[in-house]
């Protein structure tokens, strides 16, 4: 186990502070942006707004609802083939990951859908992503 002794800073340490602006009304923001991978080399562009892989959150519906204004969804690792079937023509592929686990069995069941619905996105659902449990898995 490591302890780390400095200082951490939490949301009360923390003032955001609002810069000038030359909009005149609210209507003229535009919140999308456009990411660089550095790894993959692919781009994604959209409003960097994510609902969650919860359960109740990241469902076909959300993601359908959430694509028409260019924001993703973690659909949870629950659904099956046939759940991804039955949504195919409500799911915007660039706005949409899967969700997985990190046994080899998720994985694998997961191969399936992502080849069969041609997705670019994936979600490693671990509870602790800086744990070694995570940072061993090999097989992606």
């Amino acid at each position: 186990m490591r302890i780390e002794p400095d200082i951490k800073l939490d949301y009360k340490d923390v003032l955001i502070r609002p810069k000038r602006s030359t909009l005149k009304s609210r209507k003229e923001v535009d919140l999308s942006r456009t990411y660089k991978f550095r790894n993959s080399k692919q781009t994604w562009s959209g409003v960097p707004i994510m609902a969650a892989n919860m359960d109740g959150v990241g469902t076909f519906a959300m993601a359908k609802e959430l694509s028409n204004h260019s924001m993703f969804t973690c659909i949870t690792k629950q659904h099956t083939k046939k759940d991804w079937k039955d949504h195919a023509d409500d799911i915007w592929k660039d706005m949409t990951a899967i969700s997985v686990g990190t046994s080899l069995k998720s994985w694998e069941v997961s191969k399936d859908i992502i080849v069969n619905h041609n997705l670019r996105w994936v979600c490693i659902d671990i509870a602790n992503g800086y744990s070694e449990h995570f940072t061993d898995t090999k097989y992606w």
